[in-house]
Parts: C-alpha cells; structure tokens; sequence
C-alpha cells in the first residue's frame, strides 16, 4: 500500500511548510532529558536507527526505549488540543500518530524492549527518576 495515499491531505501549502519545518528530533524537552540523565552517569544511543521508531534515547544494555512525546502531536491526556481549522483533517492525522506510536511500542516488546512515554509537560527531573529506575531495575550493579 502506497503511504502517501493514506496521509491526510492539508488544507493548503502553507500548512505543509509549516509542518515540515516542525523538529522532529533534539526538541528543548528532550535535550533537557538527555542532560539530566548524563548528568546522572547514564549513558544511551540518541535515535537509534536499529530500533522501531527510532527512539529518542536508547540504553542497549538495559534494552529501555525512551520517546518524549509533545502533547499535541501524541494527544496527551492532560494538554492535547484538537484544532478547530480544518478539524478533519487534524483529526486523522493525530489518530495516525498515536496508531503508529503503538504499533512501535507493541514491535520494540516483541524485541524484549521496555518502552518508557515522557511528556514534554512532565518535570525532567521527575522524568530522569522514571528512567533511570527503570534503567537500574534492569541492569544488575556491577561486583567488585
């Protein structure tokens, strides 16, 4: 199947500009993340390319995936908005985002992986908690 025939269409060509000039990677929650956890010792692969989806951060040894989600993008259950121009279309394009984001987390637990969800809204060091107990809980401490 085709991918561009399931895409919604947008509703003009200034709204497909602005769509793509939108980062998809290195966004200002994410590298806040990233520098925390740094900070902390832990170390990771930043978008890794083996894996589903690509995760923002990926710690191989512990097999944990990270994504920080933006809450309008990933339809958060707090802060996701639903514009009122050009609904419709929004619509389908959210819905598709948050089908693909299951569709990765459900192929990276088929491959053993843990899969963490940070929001962008979330403090990071409440976030870097999160992971990091998730990391410690999956590698054994090292024996003198």
């Amino acid at each position: 199947m085709d991918r561009k025939s399931t895409l919604p269409r947008p509703l003009d060509a200034a709204t497909s500009a602005r769509l793509r000039r939108m980062p998809r990677a290195s966004t200002k929650p994410e590298l806040s993340l990233r520098r925390e956890l740094h900070r902390r010792g832990l170390r990771f692969r930043v978008n890794h390319p083996g894996l589903p989806g690509r995760p923002d951060l990926a710690f191989t040894r512990a097999k944990v995936a990270v994504f920080v989600d933006r809450c309008f993008w990933h339809r958060c259950p707090e802060h996701g908005t639903l514009p009122r121009n050009n609904r419709d279309w929004w619509q389908q394009k959210l819905d598709r985002n948050v089908a693909r984001d299951h569709a990765k987390d459900a192929a990276l637990a088929e491959l053993g992986w843990m899969v963490l969800h940070v929001w962008e809204h979330e403090a990071t060091d409440a976030a870097a908690d999160r992971v990091e107990a998730e990391w410690r809980r999956r590698v054994p401490p090292a024996t003198p």
